[in-house]
C-alpha cells in the first residue's frame, strides 16, 4: 500500500512540477501541492528502503562537494561563431546554400545570456549533468543541476538507452535583483550580471546553496540519442516538450533567411519585454542531416551561427577619471561613473583604455558621455557629449609616476600605454598573483584578489612561489579564514601544483603569453626545461608566434629574478612537463569507453595513451562507443556494451591495438 501510494505521489508532483516549471501553467495552488510533497516526505521518511533517486524529495541533498570531476563529451559541446550584421547573416546563408546545393529551412531561437549545460538521461533517468567546459571536457555538476526545478529527474515519456541534451542554464531578471538585494544585506559582493550569477550558482560545492538561487534552464540541442528521433531540430524540440524538457517557446522555422531577418529585428526592439536576458538570436540549419553533412570546425558548427544584438546604449556623467595599474605594469585610466543599469546590471565604472583613448574620444572629467557594454558584458565609453558641458568640466592629465609604488612610470615608443618598470611595485605582485590563480592558469579555487590582497599586505607572499609554502597556522590568523577555509585553500594550492604545463606557462604572465601561446609553446617543447634553453630566433619560427612575442619570452627566460621563481616552483614540485603529444592516428576519432583495473596502466595512462593516437575517451557506453576496454572487475559497462554489440578488450587486445599504432611508453 505505501509503495503504491508512493507512486502515485510522485507521479502527482512531477506532473505539477511540469505544469509549474516547464509550461508556465499551473493547476493547483502552492498549498495544495506542499501538502502532496510533506506527505511523500513523511511516506519515505517512514519507508527508506523505497526512496529513489528520481524521487521529487532527493533534488537536494548530499555532502558538500571537495571539488568537480571531469567528463568527457561524447559528442563535442563545441560554441558558435558570431556574426554582427545583417550582410554576414546573407554570407551565411549563401555558404550553406552552395555546400548542400540547393534550399534549406532554419530555426532560429533566442540567445539566452547563461551557462551551457549538458543532461544526459539513461533509460529515461537523469544520471548526469555538465558544464560545457572547453568543449570536449566539462565539469561533472550533476548535484547542482539537479536542484533545479525545471529539469526532470525522469522523463515523462520513456526513452530506452542513453540521451544527451544541451541547453542553457540562466538566472531571470527578478531572481537576479533578489539575489543581489540578499547580497547587500549580507555584506557580500554583488554579481555583475545574470550571467556570472548563473554561472557561480552552479559552481556552487554545496548544491544547496545552488537551490536556493532560482535557477532556470532551457534545453535546445540533441547531443545524441541511442534511439531514432526526426530529421528536422525544430521537431526534435517539440519532442523535448513531450519528455518535459523546457524548451523556449519563442523558437520558430524558417523557409527562408529574409524571415529570419524579420525574427531579428522583431526582437532587437522587443528584448527588453522579456523576463530573461537575450543578447542575440541563433540560426540553424532545421535539417539534422544537413547538419551532418555540413560539419563543423574545430570551434563551431558550419550549420550554425549567433547573430549577436549591438550593445544597449545609455548616458550618464563621468564623475572622476582614476588609474589602475596591472600585472604588466600598464596603468590603465578608469571612468568613475554615476551609476547606471544597463544590460542587466549597474555600472558605475568603465575602462578608458589609455591616455590616447580618452584624447581622441575627447573625455574629461565632469562629461556627459555614451556608454555600452562590450559583448553586453564589459562596460565601455563610446563617446563625450560636448555639446552638453557647462564649462566645469577638467581635463585629465595621465600622472608621471606610479599610484602605488611612486615610481616613473615610462611609455615607450610605438605602445599606448604608459608603464611602471618598478619590480617590487605591490599593484603589479597583486595583480600578477590574481592572474597566477585565475581559472585559465592555475585555477586554485579560494584564492580571489580579497585573498591575494590579505596574503600580499601581510607579507606571506611576496612571489607565486611563496603560495606553495603557505601554512595552516599562518592563514588562520588572516581576517575571514577558518579551520575550514584554511585545509580547503591549502588543498587546492597542492592540486594546483599538478596542472599541465601551458596552464603553468599562462599562470607565470608572460606578456603577450596568452592562453593559446602557452598551449602551441608546450606542446612543442614538452618541458619548461627546453622552452628556455630556445633561443630567440628558434622562437620566433614556431608557428603563430612570431618576432614580437619571441622577444617577450626570451627575455622573461633569460631575467634573474625570474629564473630564480622558477626553479624555486621546480623544488616546490609545480608540473614542468606538457602531458603526451599526439603521436599517431591509428585510433582516430574512435571512441573508447575504460572500465575495470587493468594491471598494466593506471587509468589516466590508459586515456593518454588512446588519446595520444587520436582517439576519444568517454565515461558511458553508447551506440557511438567503438570499444570498451575491460580490466579486472568491469562493473555494469561492462553489460552495456554487450547489449548494444560494441567490441569489447581486454587487456591484452588493448596493448596489442596501441602497438599496432606505434604507442611506445
Amino acid at each position: 500500500m505505501s509503495q503504491e501510494r508512493i507512486n502515485k505521489l510522485r507521479d502527482l508532483i512531477n506532473y505539477h512540477n511540469y505544469r509549474y516549471y516547464v509550461l508556465d501553467d499551473p493547476e493547483i495552488s502552492d498549498a495544495q501541492y506542499d501538502s502532496l510533497y510533506k506527505e511523500l516526505e513523511a511516506l519515505e521518511k517512514n519507508h527508506p528502503e523505497l526512496i529513489t533517486p528520481d524521487s521529487p524529495t532527493q533534488r537536494v541533498g548530499g555532502a558538500v562537494l571537495s571539488g568537480f570531476d571531469t567528463v568527457v563529451h561524447s559528442v563535442p559541446l563545441l560554441s558558435l561563431s558570431n556574426i554582427f550584421t545583417l550582410d554576414e547573416l546573407n554570407a551565411f546563408d549563401q555558404r550553406v546554400k552552395e555546400s548542400v546545393k540547393g534550399q534549406v529551412k532554419y530555426t532560429a531561437e533566442l540567445k539566452i545570456d547563461g551557462l551551457a549545460i549538458s543532461l544526459t538521461y539513461r533509460d529515461s533517468v537523469l544520471i548526469r549533468g555538465a558544464t560545457r567546459g572547453d568543449g570536449q571536457i566539462g565539469e561533472d555538476i550533476t548535484s547542482n543541476l539537479r536542484t533545479i526545478p525545471s529539469i526532470p529527474l525522469r522523463l515523462r515519456e520513456f526513452v530506452e538507452g542513453d540521451l544527451e541534451v544541451r541547453g542553457e542554464c540562466y538566472m531571470d531578471k527578478n531572481a537576479f535583483r533578489e539575489l543581489n538585494e540578499i547580497q547587500v544585506e549580507k555584506g557580500a559582493k554583488l554579481f555583475a550580471n545574470p550571467r556570472n550569477a548563473a554561472a557561480g550558482s552552479l559552481r556552487q560545492l554545496d548544491p544547496k546553496v545552488t537551490a536556493t538561487r532560482k535557477l532556470n534552464v532551457f534545453m535546445y540541442a540533441l547531443g545524441y540519442c541511442d534511439q531514432s528521433v526526426s530529421d528536422s531540430h525544430h521537431e526534435v524540440l517539440q519532442w523535448f516538450s513531450k519528455l518535459g524538457l523546457r524548451t523556449n517557446n519563442q523558437s520558430r522555422r524558417f523557409d527562408s533567411i529574409e524571415e529570419v531577418k524579420e525574427f531579428i529585428n522583431y526582437w532587437q526592439d522587443h528584448r527588453d519585454e522579456l523576463p530573461y536576458e537575450i543578447d542575440g538570436i541563433v540560426i540553424k540549419v532545421d535539417s539534422r542531416s544537413v547538419q551532418e553533412l555540413l560539419g563543423a570546425t574545430a570551434k563551431s558548427p558550419r550549420w550554425a551561427i549567433a547573430y549577436k544584438f549591438p550593445p544597449t546604449q545609455k548616458t550618464t556623467r563621468v564623475t572622476d577619471i582614476i588609474v589602475q595599474v596591472g600585472r604588466t605594469g600598464a596603468v590603465t585610466p578608469l571612468a568613475l561613473l554615476e551609476p547606471i543599469f544597463i544590460a542587466g546590471s549597474t555600472v558605475s565604472r568603465a575602462t578608458l583604455h589609455n591616455e590616447d583613448n580618452i584624447k581622441n574620444k575627447d573625455i574629461q572629467i565632469g562629461d556627459t558621455v555614451v556608454i555600452q557594454k562590450a559583448g553586453d558584458i564589459i562596460p565601455e565609453v563610446v563617446r563625450s557629449l560636448p555639446e552638453l558641458r557647462t564649462g566645469a568640466e577638467k581635463i585629465f592629465e595621465m600622472p608621471k609616476s606610479c599610484p602605488a609604488c611612486n615610481s616613473q612610470l615610462v611609455r615607450e615608443q610605438g605602445e599606448a600605454a604608459w608603464r611602471c618598470i618598478s619590480r617590487s611595485c605591490p599593484a603589479q605582485l597583486k595583480e600578477g598573483l590574481v592572474h597566477f590563480a585565475s581559472r585559465d592558469a592555475l585555477d586554485i579555487e579560494g584564492m580571489g584578489p580579497a585573498v591575494i590582497e590579505q596574503l600580499v599586505e601581510s607579507g606571506l607572499v611576496k612571489n607565486p612561489a611563496d603560495i606553495f609554502k603557505l601554512k595552516k597556522d599562518e592563514l588562520l590568523k588572516l581576517e575571514r579564514f577558518g579551520e575550514k577555509s584554511a585545509t580547503n585553500l591549502l588543498a587546492n594550492i597542492k592540486k594546483a601544483k599538478s596542472q599541465s604545463l601551458s596552464r603553468l606557462l599562462t599562470a607565470l604572465g608572460i606578456r603577450h603569453v596568452g592562453v593559446q601561446t602557452a598551449q602551441v609553446l608546450a606542446q612543442h617543447f614538452g618541458s619548461l626545461e627546453k622552452l628556455m634553453q630556445a633561443s630567440q630566433d628558434e622562437l620566433a619560427n614556431i608557428p603563430d608566434i612570431g618576432p614580437t612575442i619571441a622577444e617577450s619570452i626570451y627575455d622573461f627566460f633569460n631575467n634573474e629574478e625570474n629564473r630564480s621563481i622558477i626553479k624555486e616552483l621546480q623544488v616546490l614540485g609545480l608540473n614542468f612537463y606538457e602531458d603526451k603529444q599526439v603521436i599517431g592516428e591509428a585510433l582516430k576519432d574512435k571512441v573508447f569507453v575504460v572500465t575495470g583495473t587493468l594491471t598494466s596502466f593506471s587509468r589516466k595512462e590508459a586515456k593518454e595513451a588512446i588519446v595520444s593516437l587520436g582517439g576519444k575517451v568517454t565515461e558511458s557506453v553508447s551506440r557511438n562507443t567503438d570499444y570498451v576496454v575491460a580490466g579486472q572487475k568491469p562493473g555494469s559497462k561492462l553489460d552495456r556494451a554487450s547489449e548494444l554489440g560494441v567490441t569489447i578488450l581486454d587487456e591484452d587486445q588493448f596493448v596489442a591495438i596501441l602497438s599496432e599504432g606505434g604507442y611506445q611508453r
